[in-house]
């Protein structure tokens, strides 16, 4: 590999906020936000959405998340008009 062309790859802890679950891999992405893992170091954090835990394939429960009023705005735009 060429030096000085590829992004940093790190340790990183993923935080699904919805349901708490945090778990940690490997990621070019970082951030400033740190918290300390189960091994005493500190890592960046990644917020995120949605997880295995809290996505309803992996769950079986239905659970609906809507963060940007994604459904109100389909209704407006697609809503018949009299």
């Amino acid at each position: 590999m060429k030096k000085g062309i590829h992004p940093e790859y790190n340790d990183v802890i993923f935080w699904d906020t919805s349901s708490d679950f945090k778990f940690m891999s490997r990621s070019t992405v970082s951030s400033k936000e740190k918290l300390k893992w189960t091994d005493g170091k500190e890592y960046p954090v990644i917020k995120i959405e949605v997880s295995s835990a809290s996505h309803p394939f992996f769950t079986g429960k239905k659970m609906f998340v809507d963060t940007a009023g994604r459904l109100e705005k389909f209704k407006k735009k697609y809503e018949k008009k009299a």
